[in-house]
Parts: structure tokens; C-alpha cells; sequence
């Protein structure tokens, strides 16, 4: 069976692709935007990969078209599609039907931490010798891939609540239908296809009616857009963890979350040292501990297995050190995110400054809809620098004038590493925080301070 991807180096349709290869299909594909780290993980398993999004790329013609969310009507390859009456599928419903039935799906969901926490239960389950399948939004340095078909029912799935594809405006999640859920968080995101809270929380409660009664929902304790959402309708057992709060809980945390305790029912089961850092990994390693539980695996090695968890890249990402200089990469694209972020950070900083870099990328971001909070959530850094491209629909003045004179707007990414290599001094941490390539700013950055 031969399929083509539209919009291929998505890290989903890249998973997806991933996996087709894995089943033995013929897989081909293309996107407008070509690059690291996808574009090398499909190289390396021999999928042929085309810039753009022409006719002549579904020449020969396809047994199938997945379709990314990303594509539109208007688009020359869908307009093709359309027109030739082409056979066409979502990737989350192509998911579904080739890889998803008849697994045990194990769905992580929610705004914040689900490449994290999707990355710490697959090591866990792997570590115990499961073998689990996964689909993870990012690249877990201990498994160096984003997608895999495993060798067991286990399948740990990123549950994305973005819409499906133009055709199918449901959330990406509601296909996927799982034995067992995370819901690590719920806040208001994704403003470019969701009108309010109320919007994202009818899909999540949608989700949510999918888990069979025998399954398990997995959720913070008394975090208040969870509760409601669960209000609308709930058939199956929840477990709630928390920080000090909840059935299994995390206690005697270090500052920084590199070290905690981890208790059930008030008895302690476990303690985890890790390198991950900030109060949010430890709300993620105590949903993927809980979620490993329901599957078999002990608290006590599900804790050990985390001690051997190496990292993930693009969340909080070492990129490299120059005289001492440290330079971060991180996905962070929220305000919720940012803040934990920045704060775990400075929780493990001794001395030195921390310099926040932060490009506003996101869809969300680029309408502005975050302005009220963005400033607040990098109070913790000594300076900061905001990028102001022209995909920006707002001005980052603003931002900077709440910050005050440890602020600064700059329109040049070139302009940013100069700011950088003036200012920054040994001991100090660089934080750069996108969703996207942002100009390859890390490695220039490194350069520049070693020609210095």
C-alpha cells in the first residue's frame, strides 16, 4: 500500500508516517517546510520527501492521501485531491484504523506537558521490559525517535485537543480512544480554532465519553476546569495526584524538582532523583508513575526508571556551553509553560544570570490573546529579550514596559545574538523559548560566542 502525507514533517504526521513505514507501506510525502529534527528521522527510514504542496507530487497516484491538519482548501495538492476524487483520511483517524485497534491506548491530554509526560511513561513502561508502541510529539533521547509500533498492546499516545483536518473539526484525541487517560491541565489555548475555555473543555468532556468504565482517568486533584469538565459526564475510576495533594502525591520536593518522594493513600512508595527540572516535571513524572501503575508496573521501579531518564529535545534542551555560557532550547509557547520554565531554571541556578529569549510563535501568541499574562510569566529571569517578527498581530512594547529596563524588543535574530554575546558572562544561562526553528538561533548563537 502506497500513502502520501500532506504536511509530512508535522512531528504527528511524521510519527504517522513512522509507523506506516514500520507496517510495511510505501510512504511518501511533502510539506512547505522541510527541517530538523523530522526531516532526518524520515530520511533515515527512507521516506521520499518533497518540498511544497504541488499535483505533481501524487504523480503516481497514491493508494491513499493522509491528510495533515495543516492543510486547507486552496491548497494545490488538496484541490487535486478533491477534484481526481482521490481516496483521502485524517492522520488521527488513519491512527485509529491502522495502528490504534485493538491496542490498550494509553492517551496523555491536556494544555501543557504532554510531550513530557507521553515521553516519561513510555521510558517507564520500556524500562520494565514492555516494549510499549508510542506516538510522542518530540524526540525522547532515550528512544532518539518520535514514533514506534512496539511489540506489545501498549500504545502511549500525545493527545493532542487541536482539530483533525479541515474536514473533521473534533479534536485530534476523540479517534484515539484510550483504556487509560492523563488529563495533566486544562487552560485556554489554541484561540486560532477555539472561541473560549467553555469550547475546549466540550471536546475534553467529549474525550472523556470514549474511556470504558473498566479503564482509568488520571487528573490533578481540585484544579477547577478539570472538575467541571468531568461534571458534564463521568463513567469511568479517577485517580488524582497532585503536590501535596491527591491519592498519590509528590512531598519532600527540592526546590529545583530534581528530587521528591512520592506517596499513595499517605504511604510512602517511591523516591525520584532525576535530572528534569521545575514543579511541572514533577506534576508529569507523578501522572506518568500513576498511569505506569494501571498497566503493571510497580511505583517503586517506575521511580527508578525516571532516575534513567536522559531528557527531552527541545524541553530544556543543553544545546551546548561556551566559556561557560549556557544555551537552552525549549518549546515553551504559553505562559503557564514559560513561567515553570523560566522558574525551574532559576530554582537550580547557584549564581549568574538567566537571559530569557523568547520568539511569541505560536497561532495563539501571534493573536495576542496571552498579553495580559506574558509579562508576569518571565518575572523570574534577570533579563529578557522578546523577538518581534512581522507574523506578529500585536506590538511586544508592552510586554517590555511591564518588565521594565531588563526588557528589550529586537527585530533581528542577528541583532539578539550580538545583545547576547555583549551581555552574557560565565555562569550564566541562555533560555531560548519557540515552537519553531526560530532562524536557528542556538547554534548561531553558540558560534558567535566562540569566535569571540
Amino acid at each position: 500500500m502506497h500513502i502520501h502525507i500532506l504536511g509530512i514533517c508535522g512531528t504527528f504526521m511524521g510519527g504517522v508516517a513512522l509507523l506506516a513505514r514500520e507496517l510495511g507501506m510505501t510512504v511518501s510525502g511533502s510539506d512547505a517546510n522541510v527541517y530538523p529534527p523530522m526531516s532526518d528521522q524520515l530520511a533515515a527510514a527512507g521516506i521520499e520527501l518533497q518540498q511544497g504542496y504541488l499535483a505533481e507530487h501524487l504523480d503516481p497516484v497514491p493508494d491513499l492521501v493522509v491528510m495533515g491538519n495543516a492543510m486547507s482548501r486552496g491548497n494545490p495538492a488538496v484541490e487535486y485531491v478533491l477534484n481526481n476524487s482521490l481516496p483521502y483520511i485524517s492522520g488521527p483517524q488513519w491512527l485509529a484504523e491502522y495502528v490504534l485497534k485493538d491496542r490498550w491506548v494509553l492517551a496523555v491530554s491536556g494544555t501543557h506537558g504532554k510531550t513530557t509526560t507521553s515521553s516519561l511513561l513510555a521510558w517507564i513502561l520500556e524500562d520494565a521490559g514492555m516494549s510499549p508502541g508510542f506516538l510522542i510529539g518530540g524526540v525522547a533521547e532515550n528512544f532518539g525517535e518520535t514514533a514506534r509500533l512496539g511489540k506489545t498492546p501498549f500504545f502511549v499516545i500525545e493527545a493532542d485537543e487541536y482539530d483533525t483536518a479541515f474536514f473533521d473539526k473534533r479534536s485530534k484525541f476523540v479517534h484515539y480512544h484510550p483504556r487509560t487517560l492523563i488529563i495533566n491541565n486544562l487552560e485556554f489555548d489554541h484561540a486560532d480554532i477555539f472561541d473560549d475555555l467553555a469550547a475546549i473543555q466540550k471536546q475534553f468532556h467529549h474525550l472523556i465519553r470514549t474511556v470504558p468504565s473498566e479503564g482509568l482517568i488520571i487528573s490533578p486533584a481540585n484544579e477547577a476546569a478539570i472538575e467541571h469538565t468531568l461534571e458534564m459526564g463521568c463513567w469511568t475510576p479517577r485517580q488524582t495526584i497532585g503536590l501535596g495533594l491527591g491519592e498519590i502525591q509528590a512531598k519532600a520536593i527540592v526546590d529545583d524538582g530534581s528530587h521528591f518522594d512520592v506517596s499513595h493513600h499517605g504511604i510512602k512508595v517511591g523516591t525520584v532523583s532525576w535530572s528534569m527540572l521545575g514543579m511541572h516535571n514533577v506534576s508529569n513524572a507523578l501522572a506518568a508513575i500513576a498511569t505506569a501503575r494501571h498497566v503493571g508496573v510497580t511505583f517503586d521501579h517506575a521511580c527508578e526508571a525516571l532516575s534513567r531518564f536522559i531528557g527531552i529535545k527541545r524541553r530544556m534542551e543543553l544545546r551546548g556551553e561556551v566559556r561557560g555560557i549556557r544555551v537552552y532550547d525549549d518549546f515553551a509557547h504559553h505562559p503557564t509553560a514559560i513561567a515553570t520554565t523560566v522558574d525551574g531554571l532559576r530554582a537550580k541556578m547557584e549564581n549568574g544570570k538567566l537571559i530569557a529569549v523568547l520568539e511569541p510563535r505560536s497561532n495563539t501568541m501571534k493573536m495576542g490573546v496571552h498579553q495580559q499574562t506574558l509579562a508576569n510569566s518571565l518575572q523570574a529571569a534577570d533579563r529578557v529579550i522578546l523577538f518581534e517578527d512581522n507574523g506578529l498581530d500585536w506590538s511586544l512594547a508592552s510586554i517590555q514596559q511591564q518588565l521594565g529596563t531588563k526588557a528589550s524588543v529586537e527585530n533581528s535574530i542577528d541583532t539578539i545574538i550580538d545583545v547576547i554575546c555583549s551581555e552574557a558572562q560565565a555562569g550564566d544561562e541562555v533560555l531560548i523559548m519557540s515552537n519553531g526553528g526560530f532562524g536557528g538561533i542556538h547554534q548561531r548563537l553558540l558560534m558567535a560566542l566562540e569566535q569571540q
